[in-house]
């Protein structure tokens, strides 16, 4: 293994025995090349072509209060796979903040935990007043990566090959993107909201495969609310309003403090891709929260939607975890108990029926992305350590049978949310592999580690050693070189006007 390193970052980060600044959550802080990946188990197999991006969080500086999982800043992690060969690179996501922290030589925005009055720069953040750090999503359209944050900051181009930073994108409304924005592959047209505290509180998008904003529509809600996913189908944008948000009297008083609100169900707001608010279908069902759907299609007069429906939105505070007895609860599965689900809404006479899927704790699921806006039979999701934002297997759902499979990690290994990737010229809609990063703490190192789709109790049917250990973060997403190639254009045409 060959390690090219590059310029260090500035950093004012001490050690720390933060539950999220140490073990599996370490940040890492030196950018490097390596050609290619030494395989220290079984072989990488010839028939994956591609590039797998991770988000991840990274700290650059000493917090100015209270630290939490999701202020790091946005590095990405990438290997591109073919022949059987696996590369490996990583970049920090250089968004305006970061440049300007990195300029200051210290933190300028205090983070998710903190009181109104910690940032020294208030006005220059992402929409929520957060700092802007491009560190919740990453996803791929026409041929340029956009990495994206929870809180509706800038969408910031990446080269997905490069990582060459290529700056923000040109179409971003002044509501910012938030994370989670949806390819369709066949129109090559790219869906995103963003959510805000001033009417109409929500706005929907639809970016051209040119990388041109192509629609953008009002959704009034009936105020602030805290979204956090979308789905679509071929027809259909689903977004949504749910009963978390923050405290109306709280928020007069500039404190974000979210709660449940009894009595006000979950709703959904089915709008035409190209439609106008007058379009939109509203549905209501269950009270929940819902941070992430797997899959939508639609199927005669229904529009089904799948994801993980939180039975207890608001979890207790886990008191073993001390003065970090709340911030774990809050990024706890177990705490708030997900469960895989579905959701059913009938376009003749407005009704939704629900059905639980699955009674394992499980969020962070994947599909194969060839079933996308199509009926799928396998969703395969990450299980997590109890108290803990960690991931610790995977379950395979098998929705026509109800059998599930079941891979844990051993103890002191953890995974990143793993894509699916369909094998060259693969037949069945399991024809396929997970591929993910590990991070094994029993030896302070992190691998490249491939799976077999089809049966995941096998584990590791390949892995490769990175040249560093990686910090744990949230999205990732897949590629395939083939689509690059065939993105070329269109990346060009996304790239003009760019500062």
């Amino acid at each position: 293994m060959q390690i090219t390193r590059h310029k260090p970052v500035k950093t004012s980060l001490k050690a720390s025995n933060h539950p999220y600044l140490s073990g599996p959550w370490t940040p890492v802080h030196e950018e490097v090349d390596v050609d290619e990946l030494d395989v220290i188990e079984g072989a990488i197999p010839d028939d994956i072509d591609g590039v797998y991006l991770r988000n991840t969080e990274n700290p650059v500086h000493q917090p100015l209060g209270r630290h939490h999982p999701f202020d790091g800043d946005a590095m990405i992690h990438q290997v591109s796979i073919s022949g059987g060969k696996a590369s490996y690179r990583n970049r920090f996501v250089c968004t305006h903040c970061f440049a300007a922290e990195q300029i200051a030589g210290e933190s300028l925005w205090g983070g998710l935990m903190d009181p109104h009055g910690t940032s020294k720069r208030p006005g220059f953040g992402a929409h929520g007043g957060l700092k802007d750090t491009g560190s919740t999503d990453i996803i791929v359209h026409a041929g340029i990566a956009y990495a994206t944050l929870y809180q509706c900051g800038e969408a910031w181009m990446i080269d997905p090959v490069t990582l060459d930073n290529l700056g923000k994108a040109p179409w971003g409304p002044l509501d910012g993107v938030s994370a989670h924005p949806k390819v369709d592959e066949a129109t090559g047209e790219l869906m995103f909201f963003n959510y805000s505290k001033h009417p109409p509180y929500m706005h929907y998008g639809v970016v051209d495969r040119r990388g041109a904003l192509a629609h953008y529509v009002p959704i009034p809600l009936p105020g602030p609310r805290l979204p956090h996913d979308m789905a679509i189908t071929r027809n259909w944008s689903i977004l949504n309003d749910m009963p978390l948000f923050w405290d109306e009297k709280l928020l007069e008083r500039n404190i974000h403090a979210a709660r449940i609100h009894e009595g006000v169900p979950t709703r959904f707001a089915l709008i035409p891709r190209h439609g106008q608010p007058e379009d939109i279908r509203w549905f209501e069902a269950a009270p929940t929260y819902v941070l992430h759907w797997t899959n939508a299609y639609e199927d005669g007069d229904e529009v089904i939607l799948e994801g993980y429906f939180q039975d207890k939105p608001m979890p207790d505070p886990i008191e073993e975890a001390g003065e970090y007895s709340h911030m774990m609860a809050y990024v706890d599965e177990h705490s708030f108990q997900c469960r895989f689900h579905r959701w059913r809404f009938n376009l003749k006479t407005g009704e939704t029926r629900e059905e639980r899927l699955s009674e394992r704790i499980v969020e962070f699921g994947m599909i194969n992305p060839d079933f996308l806006m199509k009926c799928n039979r396998y969703t395969w999701s990450t299980t997590t350590k109890p108290g803990w934002f960690l991931f610790n297997g995977y379950i395979r759902h098998d929705t026509e049978t109800g059998e599930e499979q079941i891979y844990e990690l051993p103890e002191g290994v953890f995974a990143s949310e793993s894509p699916v990737v369909p094998r060259k010229d693969g037949r069945a809609e399991d024809d396929a592999y997970l591929v993910t990063f590990l991070i094994d703490e029993n030896i302070g190192a992190s691998q490249l580690a491939i799976l077999d789709a089809s049966d995941i109790t096998k584990g590791p049917i390949a892995r490769a050693a990175l040249p560093h250990k990686i910090s744990s973060g949230v999205h990732s997403t897949w590629v395939q070189h083939d689509q690059l190639r065939a993105d070329a254009a269109f990346k060009l045409e996304s790239l003009r006007g760019v500062a």
